[in-house]
Order: C-alpha cells, then sequence, then structure tokens
C-alpha cells in the first residue's frame, strides 16, 4: 500500500481584492511534502499575489491557511519563515552596497544581542553553499554578482532560515539559459534533501520539466490541478488563457527589392561599466521592412551595443547612422527624434513605476504639440490618447490612472511598446521583447513585431530565445565576447551552427 504524502500547505477559499480587481477568487491550493507544485498563469492571474499571502505579505479578504493540518494566522514574513515558509522574490529583496553575508543578517533577530557574530554566520553560510551547490563568496558585495549569483544569495537567505517550503516567483525571468539549468539542479537538490517547493512560472516548458503537480490560474480563479506527467504543452496553454494557442506566428513575405538601409553601424566599439570592451568593432545593416535578430548567451556585449545605439552609452570607436543621418554620441532625445524606437529589455528601466499610465503612455511627447502649448499640458488629450493606446494594445489596467507599477509583467511590456511603436519609429530597437511574459502576451508581441516589419518598419531584435529568433529575423546576427561571429539568413540558420557560434567556436 502506498503511503500518500501529507500537505505541508493548504490554501482552503483565499480570495484577495484591490478596490474593484479581483486578485484571488476563492482559490484553494496545497503543497504536499517533498514536491514541486507548479504556479502557472499568464501575467496578471493572480500567481504572486497568492503567494504574498502565504508569505504574510497580504492578509486575505477570505479563507484559511493550513500549515501541517493546523490552521495558522500569517501575519507578515516574520511568521511565515517561523512557520518554515521562505519566499525567493521575481525583484530581489537586497542591498547592492552591503556584502552578502550582511544581505543574510539584515532582519534575523538578535535575541537581545546587539552584534550578531558574522563570522559564524560565515560559517554556516560556506557549509549551506557547500552542502547545496551555491558557491557564493560571503564577503563579495551584492553589486558585483551576476543576476544568477544574486539569487543563489536570496536562496541562501531562505536555508539560513531553516525554511521547510521554499516559493521561487518567477526564478528563471532573468536567467540565462545555463544559470537556469543551475537552478534546477538545486532545486531538484533541495526537494531530495526534505524541502517542498512552489515554483511560480509562466513558462509552460520549465513547468513541465522540473513539476511534480502544476496547478493553473486563470484571472484570480483556479482551473485546474493536475499531474505533470499527464500535461501537455497545448493542454496547459489553453487552460492558462481560455482558449487555443498558436505556438508559430504567421509570417508575410515581402519584396526584399523595396528595402531601404535604415541603420549602419560601422566598427561599433564600447566599454562596459567597469571600463573593460564590451562591444568589438561590430559592423553590419538594419534595412526597411527588415527584422535583425542578434542571437547570443546573455552577457556578451547585447546590452552595451543597444545603449550605445540608443544615447544611453558613449561608442570608442566606429559609428552608427539613421537614414544616414550619424547619431554616434547623440542624447537619447537626438536619437529619439531622428525616429529610432527603444524597447528596453527590463521594463523597470523603460517604464516610471509611479507615474501613471498617461503620464508614461506621453514620455518624450508631453511636451510637443497637441499635448503641450505655451507651457501647459492638455491633460484632457493626453488622456483620451492613452485610452486608445491601452485599448488598442490589450493592456489590461482598470483605468490610465493607475501608477505602472501595479501592472503585471506583460502588461507593463505591452505599455512599453504601446508608447514607443506609437510613435512609428524608422527604427524600433527591441531587446528581449518577451522576456518575462507570459505565452499570450508572447504571441501578441511576436505578432506585432512581424505587422510593423510587413508594414515597413525597421527592427533590430536582441533575444536569448532562440525559438524567438528563428521564428521573427530575416537575418540572424551571432553575437559572443562582443564581436558578431557570423550573419546568416533565416533560410540558412542551422540550430547547431548557430549554438557553435554562440559558443565561440568559427566553425
Amino acid at each position: 500500500m502506498t503511503v500518500q504524502p501529507e500537505a505541508v500547505v493548504q490554501l482552503c477559499g483565499i480570495s484577495m481584492r484591490f478596490g474593484k480587481v479581483i486578485a484571488n477568487a476563492d482559490v484553494e491550493f496545497d503543497l504536499l511534502t517533498g514536491e514541486i507544485h507548479g504556479l502557472l498563469g499568464e501575467n496578471g492571474a493572480g500567481k504572486t499575489t497568492l503567494m504574498n499571502i502565504l508569505f504574510g505579505m497580504y492578509q486575505p479578504d477570505e479563507g484559511e491557511i493550513l500549515v501541517h493540518n493546523q490552521p495558522v494566522k500569517i501575519h507578515s514574513p516574520h511568521d511565515a519563515i517561523r512557520y518554515g515558509i521562505g519566499m525567493v522574490h521575481q525583484h530581489f529583496m537586497q542591498v547592492p552596497t552591503l556584502r552578502v553575508v550582511d544581505n543574510v543578517i539584515l532582519g534575523l533577530s538578535s535575541a537581545g544581542r546587539v552584534f550578531l557574530d558574522r563570522d559564524s554566520v560565515r560559517q554556516r553560510l560556506e557549509c549551506i553553499s557547500e552542502n547545496y551547490g551555491l558557491k557564493i563568496d560571503p564577503n563579495a558585495y551584492i553589486w558585483q554578482l551576476s543576476i544568477g549569483d544574486r539569487q543563489r544569495v536570496e536562496i541562501l537567505k531562505a536555508l539560513y532560515r531553516d525554511v521547510q517550503v521554499l516559493i521561487l516567483d518567477e526564478p528563471t525571468s532573468v536567467l540565462t539559459p545555463k544559470e537556469t539549468e543551475e537552478l534546477f539542479h538545486t532545486v531538484n537538490t533541495l526537494v531530495s534533501d526534505g524541502l517542498s517547493v512552489i515554483f511560480i512560472t509562466h513558462h509552460l516548458e520549465e513547468a513541465l520539466s522540473i513539476t511534480d503537480r502544476i496547478t493553473v490560474l486563470r484571472n484570480g480563479s483556479v482551473v485546474g490541478t493536475i499531474p505533470t506527467s499527464s500535461a501537455s504543452k497545448q493542454e496547459l496553454a489553453s487552460m492558462m488563457v481560455g482558449r487555443e494557442v498558436l505556438f508559430r506566428v504567421k509570417r508575410e513575405e515581402d519584396n526584399e527589392s523595396s528595402r531601404r538601409e535604415v541603420l549602419r553601424v560601422e566598427g561599433l566599439s564600447a566599454l562596459n561599466d567597469r571600463d573593460l570592451p564590451a562591444v568589438r568593432q561590430v559592423s553590419f545593416t538594419v534595412n526597411s521592412g527588415e527584422i535583425v535578430g542578434i542571437a547570443g548567451v546573455d552577457g556578451n556585449g547585447q546590452s552595451e551595443l543597444v545603449q550605445t545605439l540608443t544615447g544611453l552609452r558613449p561608442a570608442t570607436h566606429g559609428k552608427f547612422s539613421v537614414d544616414g543621418v550619424d547619431l554616434t554620441g547623440a542624447s537619447p532625445r537626438h536619437v529619439l527624434m531622428h525616429g529610432v524606437g527603444h524597447i528596453t529589455e527590463d521594463s523597470e528601466d523603460g517604464l516610471i513605476g509611479e507615474f501613471t499610465l498617461i503620464e508614461n503612455l506621453m514620455l518624450d511627447m508631453h511636451y510637443m504639440p497637441p499635448y503641450s502649448k505655451h507651457g501647459r499640458l492638455n491633460k484632457a488629450l493626453m488622456a483620451e490618447k492613452a485610452r486608445q493606446l491601452i485599448k488598442q494594445y490589450d493592456v489590461r489596467a482598470p483605468d490610465e490612472s493607475v501608477k505602472a507599477r501595479t501592472l503585471s509583467g506583460g502588461n507593463k511590456q505591452k505599455l512599453m511598446l504601446a508608447r514607443e511603436i506609437s510613435r512609428d519609429p524608422k527604427l524600433l530597437i527591441a531587446a528581449h521583447p518577451t522576456r518575462g511574459v507570459d505565452i499570450g502576451a508572447e504571441e501578441y508581441i511576436r505578432g506585432l513585431l512581424l505587422e510593423k516589419r510587413h508594414a515597413g518598419m525597421a527592427i533590430l531584435l536582441i533575444s536569448t530565445k532562440l525559438d524567438e529568433i528563428l521564428s521573427l529575423s530575416d537575418r540572424i546576427l551571432i553575437m559572443e565576447r562582443g564581436r558578431i561571429m557570423g550573419e546568416m539568413t533565416r533560410e540558412e540558420a542551422n540550430i547547431e551552427r548557430i549554438g557553435l557560434l554562440m559558443a565561440g567556436s568559427e566553425a
């Protein structure tokens, strides 16, 4: 007779509202001992809100939480940790100017002592790091660490507090493929050592590859819970969005002879934030009605290239021009005024969280007619334009006056797309446009980029997702250690060859 594992945590009838918005509606969820339970859903489906309730950051309007079958009240993260529940947030709770050991100490009870013994904390951290393969220097400053290492610090903080339940909120959204692989190995090691994990994601492949069970949320409600072994990608996608999802975008082929050169980059070089070479003698062109994709492992100069082309970073050598106008060294506003749109790789950099949707959509247009006259803003016209764009680009928000920080990741991305594309730029630089968004938003964004390509826009696409590069690009450039390693057309593209070039091989 097989003994069924008991539930470590149960959420019973959880409901949560923010004003008129229902974030969770009568949610039932349980986590079994020693399992990885995936919480899947579109951006804004209520996944993070539900887990913030479990971690004590929100108090539900209705419902009950059980830990080991005992009803508990979790009023704060301190309470959650006391019940053995830890959470690694999508946006890390860290102080960059402090060392790893100090970030771990933050929030710990000193038990009446003025100072905690840093040496004992450091020694225990080293022991935990060794046991779980989370190699981190406790004396390193947070700002010196990669995103993957910063995530490991958050996991170490939870393990140091002896949690038995670990909530991972969109843990791969900022990781490279290699870092994702390492994270999955760590999670499996933790579970084999007795922990239970809730894995929040909107990536179907991730949910299918690492979880034991999957619960799907849509519009704040549970659509269903199924064993991963019997789940399919198509079934999960339909559960997430409530309709059939097309996994391949439809391309319309255009007459290449009608294309004209929009962007020309010649021998461009730039340094990174540590004054080391990041972009090395890069040369390429992008034509109207064409998507040129840059593939490569994150951290190989793509970010610095984009920043140089948008006026955010000075070039140390070479030049670039848009429609024949040399913009090397131009300011971001000057670049913008010459018809360059910029989808930033992180929506936190492309939007101002404390500004309303209206204010974010009007950035860099608010000072121009018809929105401004004699130094006075036409707020009614700005609000009307914002409402039009919100509807046109399917930005899901209560209204145009809410702050941008209240939006889900996918809706922040749509908001940024709405602003940049509505300006009708000659050149759109799209850096990781679908990073961190759900499958529904991803399908929408990819379709929109192809639509604008067909309308004649020149698009430079930077992405670490090979399927995205292959499905959208007319030409593909491979970047490694700041250099362009090779170029091929969509028809010539070969995954094996792209992989070799991404790894630095000339083959």
